[in-house]
């Protein structure tokens, strides 16, 4: 498996009577191979794995796969707060027969430098699978510094970052340290064409759940070294982009979803869906966006391996 593209972290989509809705998520995930996606990740923030049992999430980690078909890796996010059950998370999707794990340092707990460490190494020991560590400080309050990802150089397994510290030179610190060590995927919408021109390999990216060929238009052309067409459609996408740095994050981009027709903006509790001047501002942005949209090169026949063009 190759960390490099545009990878989905999909949304998970639920009927009325707080079910999972298969017909909705299926239909989303048609529409994200047809505009050329890399990759899907399921069981992320956006997939509201906090309150999905772990029956669901067998069952959607399942269908994923049968849905899939082998076109793109499939990527299940491991956000646990005890080393055992992520280990037996990690070991189940080996067996299920997915591609590869995002992995979150240990949750509900603040681990230091040798804890966050022997946390990763223990879950990669376990595994063959490869593994992309997600470096999120900001909303998970654990940085995976430059130090210590110079100890899990020693782990052949994990071999990619979710670069989501909010500090764009971090491509370039990983770089100039690691060279081509660890991919980095960019993991924050609004910083993403900019981590992408730095070298980022590749875009973990949110608001694609509701436009993924923009999403993916943006990656091909940056890295066919198109950059001012890459810059026009990222200026006409970043008020959308930003609905991915709010806390109800879920909420916005299910409402885009949905508004663009392909998903639902069903959500389950303690979420709830949008009302008020809230909704009637998010949807205002999700509308202008949409009415705005604009016509998008043959991005698909680019050649998507071109290095990338320094400005």
């Amino acid at each position: 498996m190759t960390w490099e593209g545009v990878f989905p972290a999909v949304t998970t989509k639920f009927s009325k009577n707080d079910t999972l809705d298969f017909d909705a998520f299926g239909k989303n995930i048609d529409v994200q191979l047809a505009a050329g996606v890399d990759g899907i990740i399921i069981g992320g923030t956006l997939g509201e794995s906090s309150v999905l049992t772990n029956e669901e999430k067998t069952d959607l980690l399942k269908y994923t796969l049968q849905k899939v078909e082998g076109k793109v890796p499939v990527v299940l996010n491991i956000a646990e707060g005890s080393t055992r059950e992520a280990v037996k998370i990690a070991e189940s999707a080996a067996k299920a027969g997915l591609s590869g794990l995002m992995m979150l340092p240990p949750m509900r707990y603040k681990s230091d430098h040798r804890e966050t460490v022997t946390y990763f190494k223990t879950i990669a020991d376990a595994t063959d699978l490869q593994i992309m560590i997600y470096n999120n400080p900001v909303d998970y309050k654990v940085e995976v510094t430059l130090d210590m990802f110079e100890e899990l150089t020693a782990c052949k397994n994990i071999d990619a970052v979710k670069e989501s510290t909010r500090d764009v030179v971090n491509v370039t610190r990983m770089i100039s340290r690691f060279g081509d060590r660890f991919s980095i995927m960019s993991g924050v919408d609004t910083l993403a064409m900019e981590s992408l021109v730095m070298g980022a390999k590749g875009w973990v990216a949110g608001l694609v759940c509701a436009f993924p060929a923009e999403t993916v238009a943006i990656y091909r052309l940056v890295k066919a070294g198109r950059i001012k067409e890459a810059i026009e459609i990222n200026r006409w996408f970043m008020p959308l982009l930003e609905l991915d740095t709010f806390a109800k994050l879920v909420q916005y981009i299910k409402l885009a979803e949905a508004e663009a027709g392909i998903g639902t903006e069903t959500v389950r509790a303690p979420r709830l869906t949008l009302v008020g001047n809230e909704r009637e501002e998010v949807l205002k942005v999700i509308r202008d966006g949409i009415k705005n949209r604009p016509l998008l090169p043959d991005y698909l026949n680019l050649n998507k391996k071109e290095k990338v063009v320094q400005v």
